[in-house]
Order: C-alpha cells, then structure tokens, then sequence
C-alpha cells in the first residue's frame, strides 16, 4: 500500500507556485522590456542570440527551432520577418538541400548588440540581483537537474 499523498505537501506546493511564476511571469516581464527598447520579442531575441552563437552566425532551421523550443512554422514566420527587415539570409544547406540554412547579417547582428545592453540589465535585474552568490549556484545545481529529467522526458516520447 502506498502511504505517500498523491498530492504535494505545503513546501512542494509553494515551491510550485513559485517556479510557476518565474516560468509564466518572467519571459512576459522580458517580453515587455524587450517590445518596449527594441521592438522585438524575447522569442525574438533569443532566435538572433543563438544564431550569433553558432559557427559561422549559421543553423539549420530544424537545428535552430529544436534549440529555441519552437514549432517549424512559427520559426518560418519569424524568418520571415527577419529577413524582411535583413537580419537573416536563407539558402539551402549545400550538404544537403533537404535542409535550410539561416544566416545572421550585420544588420541581424547590430540589432542584437543595440538589443542586448538593456535585456541583459533586466535579466541580471529580475534573476541574479536577488540572490547571493551562493544561492545562485544552488539554483543553478537545482535547475540543471530538473533541465536533465525534462529533457530525458521529452527525448523518451
């Protein structure tokens, strides 16, 4: 017989809460600094940051939604934008023409370093500032554990 409440406790319920809140609350928090300094959105953003990352500021799309959490088709829409305003340049992948690449331009580029001053303050402002070194690598120990179990979790379906 299982003696354990098929429900959470006071503690894990509003530890819950918290995280909820910080999942829910906080890409909306950056969402408005970010559509009011810059006129992108934080999904935005972080398509441009991690194109800036990869060799040669080049990814795969499929590469590229899998690593920014997105959908085929809402990256397609955002790349169409992009590249309406010259922040990416599309092309096949020569290694394979299944498959298309995404460039970041200089343009692409130059609205991310004007972007990233007062989105990084906010981060810092809203994440980092709160917490005492030591809780940040607590929290930092915490959530890539949980980030190793969602992963295994999605990878499994």
């Amino acid at each position: 017989m299982n003696t354990q409440s098929p429900w959470l406790d006071d503690d894990q319920q509003d530890l819950w809460q918290a995280l909820l809140t910080v999942v829910i609350a906080l890409p909306a928090a950056l969402d408005r600094q970010l559509q009011r300094t810059s006129g992108i959105s934080n999904f935005e953003y972080g398509v441009l940051a991690r194109l800036s990352m990869a060799d040669g500021a080049t990814m795969r799309l499929s590469d590229l939604a899998r690593d920014c959490d997105s959908t085929q088709p809402r990256l397609s829409k955002t790349m169409d934008r992009f590249e309406a305003r010259d922040w990416v340049a599309r092309r096949p992948d020569p290694g394979d023409g299944r498959y298309t690449l995404a460039t970041l331009t200089d343009t692409g580029r130059q609205k991310l370093v004007e972007s990233a001053p007062e989105h990084v303050a906010q981060v810092k402002r809203l994440v980092f500032d709160p917490l005492t070194a030591a809780q940040r690598r607590h929290l930092g120990t915490a959530l890539a554990r949980i980030a190793t179990t969602v992963r295994r979790e999605l990878e499994e379906r």
